[in-house]
């Protein structure tokens, strides 16, 4: 029983859907629900190469999905098939790339003025954040593995003063390579 869909207490069956809501059986365009295992595995997935927020991730697979022409949930089930050696459709392969390259993309507002960290604290935290990333990696639809990475993510973030994680690990690396 999904924690999502309440049963009533009488009929033990789905209580019915709120006025609006697509039809049982109907495409959506909505993300896929998070504990649905491939979504749950893509959207580590995500994280880990982008690297980014699990919401970022999430982000990135709809705007994909979109480019695609296909739902969310197409674009997971895609993912994991392509993981186990079946070839992924090429214009949804291009639609995946493009959109982890837009979010890697820094813009020109994300730099930061005003005090550095330590270089001992960054490094400390980017070796966190590294090490979320390995456990990840090994596990991508592990939700804790997932939790930590992200808070690890959240963490970089704050310390560098950047609002995106890939420009904050881009700006840790570079503040741990600049002469003292």
């Amino acid at each position: 029983m999904s924690a999502r869909t309440p049963r009533t207490p009488d009929s033990g069956s789905r209580s019915p859907s709120p006025e609006g809501a697509a039809p049982e059986g109907a495409a959506s365009t909505a993300q896929p629900p998070i504990d649905e295992p491939r979504a749950a595995w893509a959207v580590g997935t995500v994280m880990v190469v982008t690297p980014c927020s699990a919401r970022d991730a999430r982000r990135v697979l709809g705007a994909a999905a979109k480019t695609a022409g296909i739902t969310s949930a197409e674009m997971a089930a895609a993912m994991a098939a392509h993981a186990r050696g079946v070839a992924m459709p090429a214009h949804v392969e291009r639609a995946l790339h493009r959109a982890v390259a837009a979010a890697r993309t820094v813009s020109a507002r994300a730099a930061c003025v005003g005090l550095r960290p330590s270089r001992a604290r960054t490094a400390e935290v980017l070796a966190e954040f590294r090490g979320c990333q390995s456990r990840l990696t090994a596990a991508p639809s592990d939700m804790r593995a997932r939790q930590a990475l992200d808070d690890a993510a959240y963490t970089l973030c704050v310390l560098l003063g950047r609002t995106g994680v890939h420009d904050a690990v881009l700006a840790a690396e570079q503040h741990l390579a600049s002469q003292p």
